[in-house]
């Protein structure tokens, strides 16, 4: 019996029909598709070799680069398990998801080497020999060689059956509410989102995507999933860190029709000086995503004015329950503030009280998607796993209203939400009207313990270069803000932070428990 193709079996495809196309390029080297189907299946004999069998989890830490894009192949290829590690972690952190997935195999850059190497001798569940090593001049003691994996093993594809059911990848969460957990994500929720995602965007085999977001994200894994599908081009940005003017240069060399982008990356390439955008022809790009956190307005009529010939889209979606909703082009200016409303094939979003009743349009509660690729639950985690679902319905704990229109509206996560003198606070709504101060670059806003109510507001903001924090500008967003929120929703003061001192997820997204952790340990609101 015939079932949906793994992305594994699409490469093949591909290989067979475009064997001299280009499937995958980063700045260093490209592979065709018939070199990427023989290094993939290099790669999977070479895992499996080393005493790896089907389930085996195998931990990737990695810069954005083309090898993971050769990596997830092979991974699929022999009935393995992808779990991507975010190469902003330490060590200790990088040691919890290794020893928690009990992977038994570590593939890590050289460039990250130093995160492992102190302990290389406390993960007992990796296999003998099971820490490889690619990057970099030569193969360090004690690590076994990428390459040489590849080299030495068959051309041919393993004798491993892989089912649509069985498990591709554990995306381990950003960690926003305690200690990462572990999403399993089987083989047909890869090929079914791939396919609702060209559905939606209208791609096709004649697209380049360009993936910009770190590799380890579902946002670079489910785009690159579905041009592997379509056997269209990938092209993976390599930079270690955002170069806005390299992405314009990246986006012009290769003629890219498609990236996805969060707020920040946007208002950085644009930005530049105008000779500098000047020099770079991007009337290729048809379609830009921007997500994982609130765009405002004059930051998406900045888009739209430079990518002339694109269409702007925003999306709500999570490792967990894949996309959930989608804003169209011709809707992002009438629909601001909105994520959208369902995507393609899926069922109608439930916006519950904690009850579980669904609450009329225009009040908030916590938003369960019924979507057709959802994961399979947390690894190791039941408890968590029955919290994430009420029938077929899930939630990550994301907090939303609805309007008569359908159009759906974040508010926040639940568990970022404040509570002072019994009413509810959401951080993201504060957020959003102190972030239109035009000195504003970027702000967090978290509860602190008061004696009196509980907990009171603070923001901490991010300002743009050349503004000086201070008392003056302090007592000018306060004063700005008053007519502008309910007084109880007002902060009672504001911290000034440095950018690069604001914790965040590999997206960008700003981590409030991180943040309150980092200020109670500093003697502020502890």
């Amino acid at each position: 019996m015939s079932h949906l193709l793994s992305v594994s079996d699409a490469v093949t495809a591909h290989a067979r029909l475009y064997p001299r196309k280009i499937g995958t390029r980063d700045s260093r080297r490209s592979l065709t598709f018939a070199q990427w189907e023989e290094r993939a299946s290099r790669l999977a004999n070479g895992l499996l070799g080393l005493g790896l069998k089907k389930g085996d989890r195998v931990g990737l830490l990695a810069y954005n680069c083309v090898e993971w894009m050769e990596i997830y192949v092979a991974i699929a290829r022999a009935g393995l398990v992808a779990v991507p590690i975010n190469f902003r972690l330490m060590g200790p952190e990088i040691a919890y998801i290794v020893e928690h997935s009990e992977a038994r195999a570590l593939i890590v850059q050289d460039d990250l080497r130093d995160r492992i190497d102190p302990l290389r001798g406390e993960l007992g569940t990796l296999a003998n020999g099971g820490c490889i090593h690619f990057g970099g001049d030569a193969t360090p003691a004690g690590w076994r060689g990428y390459e040489a994996l590849i080299d030495g093993a068959a051309s041919t594809p393993p004798a491993v059956q892989v089912r649509p059911e069985d498990p591709f990848a554990l995306m381990y969460t950003s960690g926003t509410t305690g200690k990462p957990k572990g999403a399993v994500r089987n083989h047909e929720g890869n090929a079914l989102i791939a396919l609702a995602t060209a559905v939606e965007f209208r791609f096709s085999r004649d697209d380049t995507g360009l993936l910009v977001m770190p590799m380890c994200h579902a946002n670079s894994l489910y785009f690159g999933l579905t041009f592997m599908y379509l056997g269209a081009t990938v092209v993976v940005d390599d930079h270690k860190s955002f170069d806005p003017e390299g992405l314009l240069a990246t986006l012009a060399r290769e003629k890219v029709t498609f990236t996805s982008l969060v707020p920040t990356h946007y208002i950085m390439m644009l930005g530049l000086p105008e000779a500098v955008k000047a020099k770079y022809d991007v009337g290729a790009v048809e379609k830009l995503l921007i997500s994982s956190a609130p765009a405002r307005k004059d930051t998406k009529l900045a888009i739209m004015a430079h990518f002339r010939n694109s269409g702007l889209y925003e999306l709500y979606g999570s490792s967990e329950a894949g996309w959930v909703t989608l804003l169209r082009p011709e809707e992002q200016i009438e629909r601001l503030g909105t994520v959208g409303r369902e995507w393609a094939g899926s069922g109608a979003i439930k916006i519950l009280d904690p009850e579980g009743r669904e609450v009329p349009d225009g009040e908030v509660g916590e938003l369960h998607s019924r979507t057709a690729y959802v994961f399979d639950g947390y690894w190791k985690n039941p408890d968590k796993t029955a919290e994430a679902f009420k029938g077929e319905w899930c939630s990550v704990g994301d907090m939303a209203r609805r309007d008569a229109d359908g159009y759906i509206q974040l508010v926040d996560r639940k568990s970022n939400m404040i509570i002072s003198g019994g009413e509810n606070i959401y951080p993201s709504e504060v957020e959003a009207v102190l972030g239109g101060h035009p000195k504003v670059k970027d702000v967090a806003v978290i509860g602190i313990p008061h004696e009196k109510w509980g907990e009171t507001v603070l923001a901490v903001v991010v300002l743009h270069r050349h503004e000086e924090a201070g008392k003056a500008v302090e007592a000018e967003i306060l004063d700005w803000s008053k007519d502008k929120m309910a007084g109880y929703k007002r902060p009672r003061s504001i911290m000034f932070m440095a950018d690069a001192d604001m914790p965040r997820t590999a997206t960008g997204k700003i981590l409030h428990r991180t943040l309150r952790e980092k200020l109670s340990v500093a003697g502020i609101g502890g």
